[in-house]
């Protein structure tokens, strides 16, 4: 059951005449001013007493260096190499829900290739009709999609089943990105070759690879291959990154990362998997008796609050204070998000930024109030299947605690006096 909070916003209004009537007590905690000699207005500031920089300063546009921190992070100890690396998204740095490409998530399992446009080949072979063979400029050549969907690691939150781990959301959610991708469907590819000669499509399976050493090889169903999948070739408008895929890489949207093939070279119409080492040996999820749970692809309905969090404490002191995050489900829109300053005892319905959109991320916020009391800050996802995102003690009655994959519990950052947050649990 959702408890609404029903009491009045804080205006600026009566937040000014509250940090006027304080005095001096909130100034050093960064409150709102009212209007005086501030130097910063009434005194010509350097940055006014020269031109700036020339619109062909910079070929390529770069974030200003008081932005430098937003960056993409590993955590050493999750990867084997530069070879096989994984890094975060700061999505606690971040707003709206586009990702810039140069500080979106992305994982390889053998190095991010170089692959020219003129050097690119596609091939569609088995049970096929024609076997086909296409270059970059053949892909261009079909008719054009455009759709926004995130990418999630199937190992997002990974390390937290066992107990709170890294302290950041850019650590334990930051495996995941959202961008506008530009390509054709994958349906337009497979029907062109031709798929008379595979039968009944229900049962059949379609293998993909990429161009890169480890080819990462995976199965997917065929009846998702010609539902909403996609080869892709550039995201947010310009072409693929180099360690997303350049140039061409495949998008299925809502399912885990794992199977979004980068540098893809060949598909194969099969009747049944192939059992690849990443569908078999990884990739699964080990359950508490030691067996594991194997074609789970679909990333469901999940949430965190990106601000306030352990990489982004609350720096103002008392009064209106913004609570934002993300959230996103594999199977559909987000309908819904709930937020809880308790621990999970009670809940506020959070505004959405915009309806959320099918297998995309949707910005939530929560106006509210903070008197420096502490906070056990969570989020609650809901999906339009009536998916409710469960807790971590939910989840671990079902799977215990070997699992490395789709971990999409509730999450808690502790909130102190001082603003400060850290990652915990509550039971």
């Amino acid at each position: 059951m959702t408890t609404s909070f029903k009491g009045a916003k804080p205006s600026r209004r009566s937040f000014l005449t509250g940090a006027m009537a304080a005095g001096g007590a909130l100034a050093g905690a960064g409150a709102v001013k009212a209007a005086g000699a501030d130097p910063l207005i009434t005194e010509v500031q350097d940055w006014a007493s020269y031109g700036g920089d020339g619109v062909d300063h910079a070929p390529y546009g770069l974030p200003i260096n008081f932005e430098d921190d937003v960056v993409r992070r590993n955590v050493e100890w999750l990867t084997a190499g530069t070879v096989s690396s994984i890094n975060f998204t700061p999505i606690h740095a971040l707003d709206g829900t586009i990702t810039p490409a140069g500080c979106a998530f992305e994982r390889h399992h053998s190095g991010a290739i170089e692959l020219k446009k003129a050097d690119y080949r596609l091939m569609i072979n088995g049970l096929v009709d024609t076997e086909m063979v296409f270059t970059y400029d053949d892909l261009e050549r079909f008719p054009r999609v455009n759709q926004t969907y995130f990418l999630e690691c199937a190992a997002n939150t990974g390390m937290e089943w066992a107990g709170a781990q890294l302290n950041g959301a850019q650590f334990t959610h930051g495996m995941i990105h959202n961008m506008e991708y530009s390509g054709i469907s994958l349906r337009s590819l497979l029907e062109e070759a031709g798929l008379g000669k595979a039968g009944d499509l229900k049962d059949k399976w379609l293998y993909v690879e990429g161009a890169d050493a480890s080819s990462n090889g995976r199965s997917i169903p065929m009846e998702k291959a010609l539902d909403d999948c996609m080869i892709a070739f550039k995201a947010n408008g310009e072409a693929l990154r180099k360690e997303h895929g350049y140039p061409a890489r495949l998008v299925v949207p809502g399912w885990e990362g794992n199977l979004w093939v980068k540098w893809i070279r060949r598909m194969e119409v099969m009747d049944q998997p192939v059992q690849s080492r990443e569908e078999t040996s990884k990739y699964t999820d080990t359950l508490e008796d030691g067996t594991s749970r194997k074609w789970t692809w679909v990333m469901d309905a999940k949430s965190v609050v990106t601000s306030p969090s352990p990489q982004a404490p609350i720096k103002h002191g008392h009064g209106p204070l913004v609570i934002t995050g993300l959230a996103w489900s594999g199977r559909g829109k987000i309908t819904r998000v709930d937020i809880s300053k308790d621990g999970g005892m009670t809940w506020e319905t959070a505004r959405l930024a915009a309806e959320g959109q099918d297998k995309a991320l949707t910005r939530f916020y929560l106006d509210t109030e903070w008197t420096g009391e502490e906070m056990f800050l969570q989020s609650r996802a809901l999906d339009e299947t009536g998916y409710v995102q469960p807790t971590k003690a939910a989840l671990r009655e079902v799977r215990g605690e070997n699992s490395i994959y789709h971990n999409n519990c509730i999450q808690t950052w502790y909130v102190n006096a001082n603003g400060e947050a850290e990652n915990v649990e509550v039971s």
